[in-house]
C-alpha cells in the first residue's frame, strides 16, 4: 500500500501517489514526443500574443518573447533531433516545455502559462500536428493516385475478367480495374479536405474552457498559427477535442477501405491459381519452413491495419458518447488513436504506391481467363440492338452458351465507348483533378508553413 512516504513530485500537482501517477499519466511521455514541436509552435503564438496584450505592467517585451521564442525554437529542434525528454514529473510535453523554459530563462519560464490552460494547449498541438499529417497524407493519396493512373493508362486496353459476388460476369480491362482504385482514392480526398477544414481552426485561448478575465487576442493567435479561423465559442472550443479526431479518423478510414480491397484483390489475384499478377518479389515474405513461398504479406497487413483503424474511429466515438460539456481526462484516450491512425494511413499510402509501381500483369493468363459465359451479357444486348426484347435475348443467350466461344475479348473492351467503359476512360480527366487537388493541398500548405516560419523570427 502506498503512503506519503513514497509519493511522486510532480510540476503541478505536487506530491502524488506513484500508482496514481502512473496510471494518470499513461503513455503521455511517450506520445507526447511527436507533439514537441507544436507545442513550441504554440507557446510561441501565445507569448507573442502575450506581448501585445495591452496591460499594465506589460507581462512581455518585445526582447523577452524574442527569447522565449528563440528558446522554443531551441527546444523544437531538439525534439526533432530525437533529444527531448518527458519526465514523469512534467507529466506531459506542456509542462516539460515549460520547465525548460524555466530552467533557461527563469522568470520568463515561469510567466509563458499566463492566460492558458493545458487543456487549450493540447488542442491546439493536436490541430497543428494534425493539420500537418492531413498534408501528408493528402500528398501522399495523390502519389498513389498517380501512380495508379499511369498503370492503368499502360495497360489500358489489357482483357481482364470483371466479377460480381467473386463469379465470371463480364468483360473488363486491366485499365478500368486500375482506374477504379485511382478514382476511388480521389473521391477519398474528399472527406480528408472536410477534416482539414475541421482542424484547421484555433481552440488557443479558450483555457479551461470559459475563457479568462484578460484582454487575450484570440485572432491574432489564429493568424500568427495560419489557421482559416479562431473556433468561436470557448466551451465549444474544448468540447470539439475529440470530435476533431474521430472526424479524421474516419476520413482516414475511408482511405484504408479503398487500400483494403485493392490489397484483397493483389492477393487473390496474385494467388497461382490466378497468376493474373506479380508483386515485386522484395514486396513478399517467405516461409521459415516452405523454400518456395512467396507470401503477400504487405497486403495482408494492409488488410488488418484497416480493421486496427475502424476500430479507433468506434473506440473514439465510444469515448465521446457519454461525456458531459467540458473537459474531461477520457479524451486523454483519444490521443493515441488520433496518432496511430495518421501512422498506419500514412504508411500504407506509401508502401502501396512503391508495391503498384512495381507490379506486373500476366497477359496471357489474363486473356486465358476469359470463358464464353463472360460474354452472355454483351450478346444479348447484341441481341437487343437487332430488335429482340431484352428479357427473350437474355432466354436465347442462356440456352446456347456455347455459341459464344468464338468472341472476342478486345472486341468486346472497344465496343464501350460510353464516359467510363473500357474504351470511354477519360485520363485527361482523371489528371485534371489531380492537378486541381494538388493546387488546393499546396496552396493550404504553403500559408500553413508561411505563418510558422513567421512566428518564430525575431520581432522589433
Amino acid at each position: 500500500m502506498s503512503s506519503k512516504n513514497n509519493s511522486k513530485t510532480t510540476t503541478v500537482v505536487g506530491q502524488i501517489d506513484p500508482d496514481v501517477l502512473t496510471f494518470t499519466v499513461g503513455k503521455d511521455p511517450q506520445l507526447d514526443l511527436e507533439l514537441a514541436p507544436w507545442d513550441c509552435l504554440g507557446s510561441a503564438a501565445h507569448v507573442t500574443m502575450l506581448t501585445r496584450m495591452p496591460v499594465e505592467p506589460q507581462l512581455f517585451s518585445v526582447s523577452e518573447r524574442n527569447q522565449v521564442v528563440a528558446a522554443l525554437g531551441e527546444i523544437a529542434a531538439s525534439a526533432k533531433r530525437g533529444e527531448f525528454e518527458i519526465t514523469m514529473a512534467d507529466q506531459d510535453v506542456h509542462l516539460a516545455v515549460e520547465r525548460l523554459l524555466t530552467e533557461r530563462l527563469g522568470d520568463l519560464g515561469r510567466r509563458i502559462h499566463t492566460g492558458r490552460s493545458r487543456n487549450d494547449q493540447v488542442a491546439v498541438d493536436l490541430r497543428l500536428y494534425g493539420r500537418d499529417q492531413l498534408f501528408g497524407c493528402q500528398a501522399e493519396l495523390l502519389d498513389l493516385t498517380v501512380t495508379l493512373l499511369q498503370f492503368a493508362a499502360r495497360h489500358q486496353a489489357l482483357p481482364m475478367v470483371g466479377r460480381t459476388h467473386f463469379q465470371p460476369a463480364m468483360p473488363s480491362s486491366v485499365g478500368l480495374w486500375a482506374s477504379c482504385y485511382a478514382e476511388s482514392l480521389l473521391e477519398d480526398f474528399v472527406p480528408l479536405q472536410a477534416a482539414l477544414e475541421l482542424t484547421n481552426r484555433n481552440p488557443l485561448g479558450s483555457a479551461a474552457g470559459y475563457g479568462v478575465p484578460l484582454p487575450i487576442d484570440r485572432e491574432l493567435t489564429t493568424r500568427l498559427l495560419g489557421f482559416a479561423a479562431p473556433i468561436h465559442n470557448v466551451i465549444y472550443a474544448s468540447n470539439a477535442r475529440g470530435k476533431c479526431e474521430l472526424v479524421t479518423l474516419n476520413a482516414l478510414s475511408q482511405v484504408m477501405l479503398t487500400l483494403s480491397r485493392l490489397a484483397e484483390d493483389l492477393i487473390l489475384f496474385t494467388t497461382p491459381e490466378f497468376a493474373w499478377f506479380a508483386i515485386p518479389s522484395e514486396f513478399c515474405t517467405g516461409s521459415s519452413i516452405m523454400p518456395q513461398k512467396r507470401n503477400p504479406d504487405v497486403c495482408e497487413l494492409i488488410r488488418a491495419k484497416t480493421a486496427r483503424l475502424l476500430g479507433a474511429a468506434s473506440a473514439a466515438a465510444g469515448i465521446l458518447k457519454a461525456l458531459p460539456g467540458g473537459y474531461n481526462r477520457d479524451l486523454q484516450e483519444t490521443k493515441e488513436l488520433y496518432l496511430e491512425g495518421f501512422q498506419t494511413t500514412r504508411a500504407s499510402l506509401r508502401i502501396m504506391t512503391r508495391l503498384v509501381a512495381g507490379l506486373e500483369p500476366r497477359p496471357e493468363r489474363l486473356r486465358a481467363a476469359f470463358t464464353p459465359d463472360v460474354f452472355a451479357t454483351d450478346r444479348a444486348l447484341e441481341l437487343v440492338a437487332g430488335g429482340m426484347p431484352f428479357r427473350d435475348a437474355y432466354h436465347a443467350v442462356r440456352e446456347h452458351l456455347g455459341d459464344l466461344a468464338m468472341m472476342d475479348p478486345d472486341a468486346a473492351l472497344a465496343a464501350k465507348t460510353h464516359l467510363g467503359a473500357t474504351g470511354g476512360l477519360d485520363f485527361e480527366a482523371y489528371e485534371r483533378r489531380v492537378a486541381e487537388s494538388r493546387h488546393c493541398l499546396s496552396r493550404l500548405r504553403q500559408a500553413a508553413g508561411a505563418a510558422l516560419e513567421k512566428l518564430m523570427q525575431p520581432i522589433e
